[in-house]
């Protein structure tokens, strides 16, 4: 589905995992970084085990990346690579690198721009990988991944936790999702003919469920992956506290997003209660949730509250209050994904660039407003660009002033702050 059909939708098993031939599981790290010859299938195929170094090769592919726009030459595989989850265990997770054919003759070495996309939905057929390549098409952000190839930059664009086979993605679970997002960048020179160097600049950008994914990545870059050498990071239409979020999204024409963070965060943090709480409908609905993309997620969905989905009738505050069985609450959890929170203990050293639309109909401005008063309130460098569009439109406004954006902090040039 093209950028302007996604608009017209939104507003109206297991078997071993083989590499050339040898189980994932089994394989050594050298002899899966030396052969891109996995079959699609394995790709998405959970190995039995996961190496804890984040950043490890694990099977790669090479495609046709037929959803990015403007016939560029380039060199693209789907990639299946190792993170970490929000408890510090070692997991995998699917993405894609893309580096153009035309040499790079900027200065050092060519850069690397870690992409998280906005959110896509929980079916298993919504990875941005499969969709890039062509297999499924509700995807939006194509024109994106193609002005980072035009400016000569290789992008890393990771799938997000939770697309292989028999999970669930992980939808808004900030820690995971950062992880994810470096980890590619970390993977991306481990790939055979990327031709690109371990110490290159990288760039971070996401937007929406992509602006939350890169913003914890710029905050957990640091402490997590010390060694990438992470110039600056572009984040758009925030949703930097999800509670604040959920209210606005409950009963309203975009409550299938609050459906979709309601199953993420449980599958990233499996001890809070769901399926207990739910009645037949709200069944029904995490049923229908995990099959669909965005556009199936913001139809089926459209003006449903948490209240019809539970067996006692609740309220977001009263779902907040329900207790998990490590002893946490649903909304000490929520709180826990909040973005701008204890920013000192980050230690972000690189700019950061935020920016929303005007009439963002999905997102509060509130949150997104404030989640850029905490970056200048710590110190942070950071750039703010308020666009005329709406939520879904914003995402391609801004998407020449990021590629410029992150062009100069490739380049060492000093970034403006809008604090």
């Amino acid at each position: 589905m093209k950028r302007s059909a996604l608009v017209t939708a939104v507003t109206a098993l297991t078997t071993a995992a083989l590499l050339g031939g040898v189980p994932v599981s089994q394989a050594s790290a050298a002899e899966r970084a030396a052969a891109c010859t996995a079959a699609d299938a394995d790709v998405y195929t959970p190995p039995a085990t996961v190496p804890a170094t984040p950043g490890t090769v694990l099977a790669c592919r090479s495609v046709t990346l037929s959803q990015v726009p403007g016939n560029i030459a380039m060199s693209a595989w789907k990639v299946l690579y190792s993170s970490t989850d929000n408890q510090g265990r070692p997991v995998a997770v699917s993405g894609t690198l893309a580096v153009p054919t035309a040499p790079w003759t900027g200065a050092g070495t060519r850069p690397v721009v870690a992409f998280h996309p906005g959110t896509l939905g929980l079916g298993p057929q919504c990875a941005f990988s499969k969709q890039l390549a062509g297999a499924f098409q509700d995807e939006y952000e194509g024109d994106n991944i193609a002005a980072l190839l035009k400016a000569g930059y290789a992008v890393a664009a990771t799938d997000g936790p939770g697309y292989l086979d028999g999970q669930t993605h992980r939808y808004v679970a900030g820690t995971d999702s950062g992880h994810a997002l470096l980890d590619i960048a970390r993977a991306a020179p481990a790939v055979p003919g990327s031709g690109l160097s371990e110490r290159t600049r990288v760039g971070l950008w996401g937007y929406s469920e992509g602006g939350a994914a890169s913003l914890w990545a710029a905050q957990l870059a640091a402490g997590y992956a010390p060694g990438l050498n992470v110039v600056g990071d572009a984040s758009g239409g925030v949703p930097g506290d999800l509670k604040q979020v959920a209210a606005g999204l409950d009963g309203g024409a975009f409550s299938g997003f609050l459906a979709d963070a309601a199953v993420g965060v449980q599958a990233a943090y499996p001890t809070l209660p769901l399926d207990s709480l739910l009645n037949d409908q709200g069944k029904e609905a995490v049923k229908t949730a995990k099959s669909v993309c965005v556009a199936g997620t913001v139809t089926a969905l459209a003006g449903k509250s948490i209240k019809d989905f539970t067996t006692a009738g609740l309220t977001l505050d009263q779902l907040y209050r329900q207790r998990g069985s490590d002893g946490r609450t649903w909304g000490q959890v929520l709180d826990a994904q909040k973005l701008g929170v204890n920013l000192g203990s980050y230690k972000i050293a690189f700019p950061v660039l935020q920016y929303r639309g005007a009439l963002d109909e999905v997102i509060p401005t509130a949150t997104e407003d404030a989640v850029h008063t905490a970056y200048c309130a710590a110190g942070v460098k950071t750039g703010w660009k308020i666009y005329p569009g709406d939520h879904l439109l914003t995402d391609n406004q801004a998407v020449g002033d990021v590629v410029s954006w992150l062009g100069d902090r490739f380049a060492g040039r000093a970034a403006q702050s809008d604090c």
